[in-house]
């Protein structure tokens, strides 16, 4: 949703005495970063946790990006949430491909450690399929990236389009 809905949601929870949200689950990672704009800031303001969904990009972070999986070349969702900005997004995980060389680690780790080295980010949603996955992201809370890294990871990535925000209805006539 768009963060001026969140917090219309919040309003009516507080205008009728009951529980206001205390976590928000976005679509959020290396490659993806619009909630930056209005919902991370509005959920900072207002001390929610965020606990993002897709923090590996569908894959998108865990490989070259020569590379194909059977998800990558099947998941139409994937390709509908990432493939309009493939080229600028490449440049992203190269880079995170050279910070992963460096610590001696996977990549997986690195794009799990970039968010944990968000304020507001509690517990990434991962998408873990086999024990080795679990293990994995758990090693990824032992990594410090320092502020260096992180801006170095950071600085390539330009504006996307949203993804999953729901569109507001007044609009679609």
């Amino acid at each position: 949703m768009y963060a001026w809905q969140f917090q219309k949601a919040q309003h009516v929870a507080e205008h009728n005495g009951w529980a206001k949200f205390v976590s928000m689950q976005n679509h959020y990672n290396m490659i993806y970063r619009e909630e930056e704009r209005e919902m991370i800031p509005f959920c900072r303001d207002e001390k929610i946790a965020i606990t993002p969904y897709s923090p590996l990009a569908s894959g998108r972070l865990t490989r070259d990006w020569s590379e194909t999986s059977l998800r990558s070349e099947t998941d139409m969702v994937q390709h509908s949430k990432y493939d309009s900005m493939m080229k600028v997004d490449r440049g992203i995980v190269e880079r995170l491909a050279e910070v992963a060389k460096n610590h001696g680690v996977t990549r997986d780790k690195i794009a799990l450690a970039w968010l944990l080295n968000k304020d507001q980010i509690v517990a990434p949603i991962i998408g873990a399929q086999k024990e080795s996955h679990l293990e994995s992201a758990v090693a990824a809370l032992d990594i410090r990236l320092t502020p260096d890294e992180m801006n170095y990871l950071e600085e390539l990535y330009v504006p996307h389009s949203l993804v999953g925000a729901l569109p507001d209805p007044k609009f679609n006539k």
